[in-house]
């Protein structure tokens, strides 16, 4: 599921010094900083900026559900998400969920939004590493991970190997988050391998140049999502504020099973989509089709997501 970059600024004028006897001459200019790399683009990695900043959807896997009210919409009948989704043009047997974490490179630093599921998901997830060597991004060069929550889809991915697999990144999560992390039984080899790296923090913490954690309840304890900022452009990573493109935003009261609290889920699900087409945030949807990026739109009583 924190956030303004600035790039280096531009190469300082040279003071020429004039004398009344003989000229110095000027001093040469400094060199203009590098322009950050690009990733490379392949089938599974999607580039694209944010203002200044390289950006990437990368694929890490997916899942597809039943559509049988038993994880997406638990407390709606299946008529009425039949109908919802024969309305939008999607099949009604299956609900395609895509996972896949963000990459942002800005001029000092790689940042990176979850980490999918590693081996905890098995088949269904494990391509980030493979996907990352592929774009030409090595895994040691990550600074930071911003974890939105400890659901194994988004955290698996922080170990390969029984080894922590960003080696050299700071693993940034919300307190609450961290503590609900811990407490998990399962993920305790996961907990012991990654601790001498987590950086805590508050709610809607300001965590390095162009990252603002964003408060988003209901999901898990300490759920956050990120706000990503370069001059004037922005994109708010939502986490698992939503899950499927059609059923999160168009009926945002429909709870999927791993909410914690179902109905301030529903309540921040409804603000941020409402805050976010009113002010035509762009959103990075970590289970949206990929690669994830669009807009909240509100079309009469309701809103759509529109995909870039």
């Amino acid at each position: 599921m924190k956030k303004l970059f600035h790039v280096a600024g531009l190469a300082a004028l040279v003071v020429v010094l004039g004398a009344c006897a003989k000229k110095e001459e000027a001093a040469p200019a400094a060199a203009a900083p590098a322009a950050i790399a690009a990733v490379n683009a392949s089938a599974e990695v999607t580039p694209f900026t944010i203002g200044e900043l390289q950006a990437a959807s990368i694929v890490d896997g997916g899942n597809m559900l039943p559509n049988d009210n038993k994880v997406m919409a638990v407390n709606a009948k299946k008529a009425d998400v039949d109908a919802l989704l024969t309305a939008n043009g999607l099949p009604t047997d299956t609900l395609s969920l895509s996972i896949h974490p963000l990459l942002v490179r800005t001029a000092d630093k790689v940042l990176l939004f979850d980490t999918g599921g590693g081996a905890l998901l098995g088949p269904n997830a494990g391509k980030l590493q493979a996907n990352l060597a592929a774009s030409g991004v090595d895994p040691a060069s990550v600074t930071d991970i911003f974890i939105s929550h400890s659901h194994g889809d988004h955290i698996g991915g922080l170990v390969a190997n029984d080894a922590l697999a960003f080696p050299n990144a700071a693993i940034h999560m919300q307190a609450a988050e961290w503590a609900f992390f811990k407490s998990q039984a399962p993920l305790a080899a996961i907990v012991a391998l990654v601790t001498p790296k987590v950086v805590e923090f508050e709610p809607n913490a300001d965590l390095v140049p162009g990252v603002k954690a964003v408060e988003i309840k209901g999901h898990t304890p300490g759920h956050s999502g990120y706000l990503i900022t370069s001059g004037d452009q922005s994109l708010l990573y939502v986490g698992d504020m939503v899950h499927h493109s059609v059923i999160s935003v168009q009926q945002p009261e429909w709870t999927i099973a791993f909410d914690s609290d179902a109905a301030t889920a529903q309540a921040s699900r409804k603000e941020v989509i409402a805050a976010s087409a009113t002010s035509a945030r762009r959103i990075y949807a970590y289970h949206f089709p990929v690669p994830g990026m669009g807009k909240f739109e509100q079309m009469g009583d309701h809103y759509m997501w529109k995909a870039e």
